[in-house]
């Protein structure tokens, strides 16, 4: 146990540029996949994939940040805080309605998983500010996450493959910097023995599907989506860890976890209820122009017809004085 958990507190200490080396294969790899013509490189506006590939390296870091210099408590209510913050922006900036059973929900499930996971909180003003940034900066790449796919109409793969050498270079410079000022340590000054380089091998080859389904995720459903699963991923973390490992679990962890799945289910079912409604809001707003362009009763009413009348009204005052001229 002893030689497991130093070389997971070794990683640890280099966490922000591991990061920078997992975007680093993820890209080598993607890179692989367009040789073997397993997608399609489509570029599109360069300026928009490094202010975002820059912006999701930058949201890493102080999230690292936010952790070296909070309690475990206080990280885990940053990261609460980004499904109300993420509904916050895209309720100002870009229109989107969330109705009150996808909000009821999601209070619910932030109920739950804060009752399962927040223990200790100590706040210092340091910690704050950064995970402030943090919060600030995550809803903001995930969302751009969302908006891009969509504007530029790439997919999460060609996405990712154009925003990973700046995410990896943007963590590649600023990662030993943040590592030294979270642990005081020099991660090249590291002894990598051949198990630690083991651990690194296997956790770049396993961040490459997560960066990956990270995108298409976010692409194919929303961000608040993707943090919900997310908060699905802790609960099942900490249940895992009890049943297998035999993690200490209290009543307050179960009630928590149930809670939070109470939530996500609702969660579940109200985007589906939506979702299946607004087809056919549209479909019936089809059949209603339709109806309109073809029934003369409809048109009338819709005012069509003052201006059929008018027209007809002033075709044979035309005609008369043309035969009057003749």
């Amino acid at each position: 146990m002893g030689k497991h958990s130093l070389k997971l507190s070794t990683l640890h200490s280099t966490a922000t540029t591991l990061t920078s080396w997992h975007l680093l294969v993820t890209f080598c790899s993607l890179h692989v996949a367009l040789w073997m013509k397993l997608f399609e490189h489509k570029p599109f506006d360069a300026r928009a994939v490094m202010g975002f590939g820059i912006l999701n390296g930058t949201s890493i870091g102080l999230l690292n940040l936010s952790l070296g210099f909070n309690s475990v408590g206080f990280y885990q209510m940053t990261k609460l805080a980004i499904i109300p913050c993420t509904v916050l922006l895209e309720t100002l900036f870009f229109r989107k309605r969330f109705s009150r059973s996808i909000q009821l929900s999601l209070s619910i499930l932030l109920l739950g998983v804060g009752i399962a996971t927040v223990t200790d909180l100590q706040l210092n003003a340091l910690g704050s500010v950064l995970s402030l940034l943090a919060v600030i900066t995550t809803c903001i790449a995930q969302i751009m996450t969302n908006n891009i796919q969509k504007k530029f109409k790439v997919s999460s793969t060609q996405l990712l493959y154009q925003s990973c050498p700046y995410q990896a270079m943007t963590l590649f410079i600023a990662g030993p910097f943040l590592d030294w000022l979270l642990t005081k340590q020099n991660v090249f000054a590291f002894k990598y023995t051949s198990e630690v380089l083991v651990f690194i091998v296997l956790s770049c080859l396993i961040s490459v599907s997560v960066n990956f389904s990270t995108f298409l995720v976010i692409g194919k459903t929303s961000p608040v989506t993707y943090q919900v699963l997310g908060h699905l991923k802790t609960c099942l973390v900490l249940a895992f860890g009890y049943v297998l490992l035999h993690d200490p679990f209290s009543w307050r962890n179960i009630l928590g976890i149930l809670i939070a799945l109470i939530g996500m289910v609702l969660y579940s079912y109200y985007c589906s209820r939506e979702g299946q409604q607004k087809p056919s809001e549209v479909s019936a707003q089809m059949a209603q122009a339709k109806e309109s362009e073809t029934d003369p009763l409809i048109g009338v009413e819709n005012g069509a017809g003052i201006l059929t009348d008018a027209v007809v009204a002033k075709v044979p005052a035309w005609n008369s004085n043309k035969d009057l001229q003749a």
